[in-house]
């Protein structure tokens, strides 16, 4: 969680402070001292015990709340100058790939939103890592060499090899309170650089969407609904562990199969004919003439063929994705944004449905699988051949 706001520092009065800011903004609970230097030694180089110890003391009760002995949090009034820090100007190079209208950009999300534009994007789908733990190096690690970790690795069924599910009934108290706090701040970054009237549409899952949801509310945003994606999976259903024989007609949790997609808003400028003429959203584009767009989407799991193009752990099918990258622009005109891209599967979805498109991905090799899996996603069709596009 503390490496998700890491910035190239440069030697200003204050760096050392402003680190701190940076290494305590993202956390729900308080640091220890030492735990804070290691934070910010990794930041902006060796630093000192007793000058993190100083600048605590001399920044408290301004920016920094003592809640312990040796223990430290970031005043909640002190979130204005937080996004200050954010938005610095930025000399990072930035690795890119494009195709078509599509561009994905190799990036931690918040350092790069934070130098974007004001109104520079016109909607968002996203598919984010809303259990964080699972995203983990430590756990991405595992899940490579098949050892699963926190990841469920389902046996295959029917002949088919199912994809690995994150175990989020797993998640500690202090995990899901990171999820609350990660959302927020990823919710206050993003609505200055949308358009009035963007829809964003999140991925989510019914155990943590209502923690989602609740972030996104807070964070200014408007709630407009819910897509549901119908879909079988394979998470619940199961029988009690270690008494399945004993216990056979019981399933500890219901068989999903649904898929939560949420619905949020940037509050429109005057009324939603008024926020369509001048920015191009407000609403959603219909699939027809006369026939409203849907909030129940019934969708097959994503097709062999895209998850060898893709081979990303939440890889969602292209006919599902394009329905709602479709929708997302009323008017067919703007940019579609994706801050958590991984494999790029938005991205080829806008392109393939005629949009310019931007996606943000931080993991090196997921950026690696996009470049190689956008140009074939894109044109890619369900009878397993390409399409023009």
């Amino acid at each position: 969680m503390l490496g998700f706001m890491k910035k190239t520092e440069r030697n200003a009065p204050g760096r050392v402070r402003d680190a701190i800011l940076r290494v305590l903004s993202p956390s729900p609970k308080a640091l220890s001292v030492g735990d804070i230097r290691d934070a910010v030694s990794e930041m902006i180089g060796p630093t000192p015990q007793s000058s993190i110890r100083s600048y605590l003391r001399l920044n408290t009760p301004g920016l920094f709340v003592r809640e312990d002995r040796g223990f430290y949090r970031v005043q909640e009034s002190a979130y204005a100058y937080r996004t200050e820090l954010l938005e610095e100007p930025s000399t990072d190079a930035e690795t890119s790939f494009s195709f078509g209208r599509a561009r994905l950009v190799q990036a931690d999300c918040f350092d790069w939103l934070g130098r974007q534009p004001k109104n520079s994007f016109h909607g968002v789908v996203t598919d984010p890592p809303y259990g964080l733990h699972e995203y983990t190096a430590e756990q991405q690690e595992k899940l490579r060499i098949g050892r699963g970790g926190v990841w469920r690795i389902p046996p295959s069924f029917d002949g088919h090899t199912r994809s690995p599910l994150p175990r989020f009934t797993t998640l500690k108290p202090q995990q899901l309170d990171e999820l609350r706090a990660f959302f927020v701040a990823w919710g206050r970054l993003l609505i200055p650089r949308l358009v009035p009237g963007a829809h964003v549409i999140v991925a989510s899952n019914p155990l943590l969407s209502y923690i989602v949801s609740g972030a996104l509310a807070n964070a200014g945003f408007e709630r407009r609904g819910e897509l549901i994606r119908l879909v079988m999976t394979m998470r619940g259903g199961d029988r009690p562990k270690s008494a399945h024989v004993e216990f056979n007609d019981v399933s500890v949790m219901p068989r999903s199969m649904w898929e939560p997609w949420l619905v949020y808003r940037k509050p429109i400028e005057g009324r939603v004919y008024e926020n369509l003429r001048k920015w191009k959203t407000g609403g959603f584009r219909r699939p027809e003439d006369g026939k409203p767009f849907g909030d129940v989407i019934p969708s097959s799991p994503t097709h062999k063929n895209e998850r060898q193009f893709a081979p990303h752990p939440s890889l969602k099918p292209q006919a599902f994705l394009r329905r709602i990258v479709r929708a997302v622009l009323p008017l067919g005109e703007g940019v579609v944004l994706d801050p958590f891209a991984g494999a790029g599967s938005t991205l080829a979805a806008a392109e393939a449905v005629g949009y310019e498109s931007v996606g943000v991905e931080k993991d090196s090799r997921y950026f690696e699988m996009g470049r190689r899996a956008i140009p074939l996603l894109a044109t890619y069709s369900s009878n397993g051949g390409s399409q023009s596009l």
